[in-house]
């Protein structure tokens, strides 16, 4: 009978110790784990993606726009006779146009017709020279985002990275690609 009773503990010892040590072992592993938090580097990379799309965009647009090789300007894309006239012509402002597309007046070169643009950032940008739709058009979107910071937090939460490309949209007259294009974007997110 004894030689039963010490057969029992041989085997009741180790699972004891293999039990406690499970338990000690999963509780000092919980307390290490931290969660791990990477919605700043998604939202980091939204952001790249979005300038990369709109950089794209406006090569696009310069494809469309540059000249073949006999000199004329045209597009196995497919641009509009509006858009070839504005570009061969030195770009004169038609005021008609972009009333018939939008259905109200626009004044050249307000910097508020491009979507996410408004009262505000049109005075920081023309502080900063950006006065016309061509000058947007060629400020990069960096450039365009440093004149966002230097507005403070309140205005670093825009994304510039359309503003390029709709405002050379504008320039060109592009009035209806223009209000299709805002009215297909979220806010004048890419």
């Amino acid at each position: 009978m004894e030689f039963e009773n010490m057969n029992i503990w041989y085997w009741l010892i180790p699972l004891l110790i293999g039990v406690i040590c499970g338990i000690v072992g999963y509780l000092m592993g919980k307390g290490s784990v931290e969660s791990i938090d990477n919605s700043a580097e998604l939202n980091a990379l939204r952001n790249k993606n979005s300038k990369l799309q709109s950089e794209l965009d406006v090569c696009n647009q310069k494809f469309i726009a540059k000249p073949s090789g006999d000199g004329n300007i045209s597009s196995s894309l497919g641009s509009t006779p509006a858009s070839v006239t504005a570009v061969a012509t030195g770009n004169t402002f038609d005021d008609s146009a972009a009333m018939a597309a939008f259905g109200k007046r626009i004044k050249k070169d307000d910097l508020k017709v491009i979507e996410g643009i408004g009262p505000k950032i049109s005075e920081m940008f023309q502080s900063a020279g950006i006065k016309t739709w061509k000058a947007l058009s060629e400020t990069s979107v960096a450039g365009c985002q440093d004149i966002l910071n230097g507005g403070g937090e309140r205005y670093k939460v825009h994304d510039p990275a359309s503003w390029p490309m709709q405002a050379k949209m504008c320039y060109e007259g592009k009035w209806k690609e223009l209000f299709r294009w805002q009215d297909e974007h979220d806010h004048g997110k890419l």
